[in-house]
């Protein structure tokens, strides 16, 4: 029979210091409560919503800059993701003829009011033309804009904006919420 060795070594533990509780006492529920004691009704209750709307609006202006500039925090939900500002982008650094459909409808309404039937049938007919060169030119940049995503982002995790892409494009470039990142001619890579 094998004899068992008698020489095992115990490892050597040092002293464990525990430490109990929190560290600090515990509050009384009386220290609780005046704690959370304030008054239900301000004293001055002028005051207190003067306050309140100057606090909103703080907030609102805070936020509306935020959206301007583009800060995701501020940005609303059809406004967020990586692939929306690469939208963006690419329609503030393209020149979109959408952007004249405006101008050229309150021309046109100004030039219907002359008298003449000639007039007036010409300017509805360039007004058709112009509505076909828009929707063209939006379908040119929907495609071209799908195929550069593709590039960039993969076909399986591309989201449809085209349609965001187009309300863009028809927008005057000032007026656009949020507003443009980049100058004409400067394209995402």
């Amino acid at each position: 029979m094998a004899k068992k060795s008698s020489s095992i070594e115990e490892p050597i533990q040092a002293p464990v210091e525990q430490t109990v509780g929190k560290g600090r006492a515990t509050p009384t529920r009386k220290e609780r409560e005046a704690a959370n004691l304030r008054p239900l009704v301000p004293s001055d209750r002028k005051e207190a919503t003067k306050d309140a709307r100057r606090r909103n609006q703080e907030l609102r202006d805070k936020a509306r800059v935020g959206m301007a500039n583009g800060d995701e925090k501020y940005l609303p939900a059809r406004d967020k993701g990586v692939q929306k500002r690469y939208v963006r982008d690419y329609v503030d650094a393209r020149f979109n003829v959408g952007e004249f459909l405006i101008p050229a409808m309150f021309i046109v309404i100004l030039l219907t009011l002359v008298p003449a039937p000639e007039v007036q049938a010409s300017v509805m007919l360039g007004l058709y033309a112009f509505v076909v060169i828009v929707v063209a030119d939006s379908l040119w940049m929907g495609f071209r804009l799908t195929k550069k995503m593709r590039e960039k982002f993969g076909a399986d995790k591309l989201e449809r904006v085209r349609w965001y892409a187009t309300m863009r494009a028809l927008q005057f470039r000032r007026l656009r919420l949020p507003k443009p990142q980049v100058k004409r001619g400067q394209y995402p890579s």
